[in-house]
């Protein structure tokens, strides 16, 4: 089989869920004869109608919103925002209303909001942003953030399956560059399980997006060093894989969680609180974090190389681990 982008990836899995579930359909700001900002929707309004490739207004609160009563109603909409960092005009409806429909109402709220995440691509502070960690917290609210073409096209359909909303990221400096050949048949990822994308027995790195590639050039480098490194991609950040953690932690003794996030706030200091609450006596050093620096994103390209984590930051960090 031919390999496809992670963005094609995406479409494959919106079009197949579309062909299997009258009921999925896709609202969003330009996703039509447009085919979105990055064309992941290309093609679908010729195939599936304007009753199921919805344009709308540029009101995220707004068509979230709607999104939450079809899926009330026994819909599976799926909401692309142009940029995954006007999320935040959506946070009301989605950690208010979405995230305690079920507790409250015992709602179901089957809904996928996706969108583009993410820097390394000069995009400047309004269209770079990695906001999970305004949502991980949220009880109700699903978290993936893929880092291969294969896991985003088997998340995606997880996500539109299941039955509550997911927060569903794509790291846009992904989406042409990276290829995978999709598995035969009905391909779907549990949400909720890590991977492990390459054994190692010195130190481990927790990452995932596009971060996951940082690690594995650290690790090719590491390795000529005589550094022996695990990545694990975590997939889904909520819920987490702490059972993958805390195994790759008692397999290793040394970790180091890497993303792209900021710092503080950032997923890897949750992360490192789960591993002194499950397997302190397991570390033979501290765990380190290698993240964004506390600052909005540059647009500049040095300032932005600066702040992002890079190859660099990874192995040196994995050095000290390893001489620890």
């Amino acid at each position: 089989m031919a390999e496809i982008t992670y963005l094609e990836a995406i479409r494959e899995a919106l079009s197949e869920e579309m062909e299997r579930d009258p009921n999925v359909f896709l609202m969003g700001e330009d996703i039509g004869a447009y085919g979105g900002a990055f064309k992941v929707t290309e093609g679908l309004l010729a195939k599936f109608g304007e009753a199921r490739v919805i344009d709308t207004p540029i009101s995220e609160a707004g068509f979230v919103g709607a999104a939450a009563g079809a899926a009330h109603m026994g819909m599976r909409p799926v909401c692309e925002l142009q940029f995954i960092d006007f999320i935040s005009c959506a946070y009301d409806i989605l950690t208010n209303y979405v995230a305690t429909a079920r507790y409250r109402a015992f709602l179901g709220c089957p809904m996928v909001v996706r969108g583009p995440s993410g820097g390394y691509v000069r995009g400047g502070p309004f269209h770079s942003q990695n906001p999970e960690a305004a949502f991980i917290h949220t009880p109700g609210l699903k978290v993936v953030y893929p880092a291969t073409a294969e896991d985003a096209k088997g998340l995606m359909k997880a996500a539109i399956r299941d039955e509550d909303c997911v927060l569903f990221f794509e790291h846009k400096y992904l989406y042409r560059r990276i290829k995978g050949v999709m598995p035969a048949g009905d391909h779907v990822v549990p949400i909720g399980k890590a991977r492990v994308a390459r054994e190692g027995t010195d130190v481990s790195i927790i990452t995932y997006a596009a971060t996951v590639y940082k690690a594995l050039e650290a690790a090719e480098q590491l390795a000529a060093q005589g550094v022996s490194v695990e990545v694990i991609d975590l997939r889904t950040l909520a819920p987490l894989d702490e059972e993958a953690i805390v195994a790759t932690v008692k397999k290793t003794h040394k970790v180091l969680v890497l993303h792209e996030d900021t710092r503080t706030g950032g997923i890897a200091g949750e992360i490192t609180a789960r591993i002194n609450e499950a397997c302190f006596e397991w570390l033979d050093a501290p765990v380190l974090r290698v993240t964004a620096a506390d600052v909005p994103l540059p647009y500049a390209p040095s300032l932005e190389d600066y702040v992002l984590p890079q190859v660099a930051d990874v192995v040196l960090a994995c050095r000290r681990l390893a001489a620890y």
